[in-house]
């Protein structure tokens, strides 16, 4: 089976090619091949591949400097999948398109299930769901995946950061009104995988297609998850630091969060029997993982 992903350089694709299956080969590619903020050219870049399957793991997701680069912004997360999946639809191949918590608004007090209403608070979050309907108008064999609060042993995220703060900040100020569910890209690799081998070599049946909510299990809040991450740090002999528990209104920014973004999972349990560990396995292997004798806190 061949698997196109798009946005070789990030996290979640770096941990699709590392958790790439014996009878999958992972093709991997960037924006110098695949440039979602040009969609004219994406059709023919894909279709030179002749891939089974397309998991699309691009987006632009500065959140904050989204709300002055609207225009990128909506290239990159609508226009370009939109692309993709119309080239997708014409070589009859399923897409399996990557997207977001922040499609919500954030004011529900549970968790959020597939079909509640969306209501993106910032121009990330409705670019995002711009494209999750494109990519559904446009091809009907579709697998949208939302996911939240990815860190990996790759690129930039929370996890990292902390540990690489905790090194010079004894104390360190972290939101604690803020929910939601941290996930573990390789986790969520090996799960999209998972479904990219289900809907190519069996066919999914039509009632298959749709929007799946994946995150590691449980939630948490940013302020609950540094402390996760410094006490796996402590027990690793890694860098440590105090966790100063703050309100989002002392910790203002370009774009609004959602306050509640945690996700149901319970419709992807049932239709591909696929649960993600809980987001605490998912911080120790990381931790782990950075803290190992050949790794880096760098952004690498």
């Amino acid at each position: 089976m061949r698997i196109l992903v798009i946005g070789a350089a990030g996290q979640l694709a770096r941990s699709l090619i590392e958790q790439a299956r014996t009878n999958t080969k992972i093709i991997a590619t960037g924006r110098r091949e695949i440039d979602l903020s040009l969609p004219a050219k994406v059709g023919a870049a894909v279709a030179s591949q002749r891939p089974d399957a397309v998991i699309n793991a691009a987006a632009y997701t500065s959140v904050d400097k989204a709300e002055s680069d609207e225009a990128l912004a909506w290239l990159i997360n609508a226009e370009g999948p939109a692309a993709l999946a119309e080239t997708c639809d014409a070589l009859k191949v399923p897409i399996i398109h990557v997207s977001t918590d922040y499609v919500f608004a954030g004011t529900k007090d549970g968790l959020y299930k597939e079909d509640d209403l969306p209501g993106p608070l910032g121009v990330y979050g409705r670019s995002k769901l711009e494209g999750e309907r494109r990519v559904a108008a446009a091809c009907p064999r579709h697998i949208i995946v939302r996911t939240a609060w990815v860190h990996s042993p790759f690129g930039n995220n929370f996890v990292k950061t902390m540990l690489r703060l905790a090194v010079t900040r004894p104390e360190i100020g972290v939101v604690v009104d803020q929910f939601g569910c941290p996930t573990y890209a390789p986790h969520l690799a090996q799960a999209i995988l998972t479904i990219a081998e289900t809907v190519v070599e069996r066919d999914a049946p039509d009632d298959r297609w749709g929007i799946y909510h994946c995150t590691g299990g449980g939630s948490s809040t940013w302020h609950g998850l540094a402390s996760e991450v410094f006490r796996s740090s402590r027990n690793f002999g890694g860098p440590t630091s105090t966790v100063r528990a703050i309100p989002t209104a002392e910790y203002p920014t370009p774009a609004p969060r959602p306050t509640n973004s945690r996700l149901d999972n319970s419709k992807l349990a049932k239709t591909f029997d696929i649960r993600l560990p809980d987001w605490r396995d998912g911080v120790e292997a990381c931790v782990n993982r950075l803290l190992g004798p050949k790794a880096s806190l760098s952004r690498a």
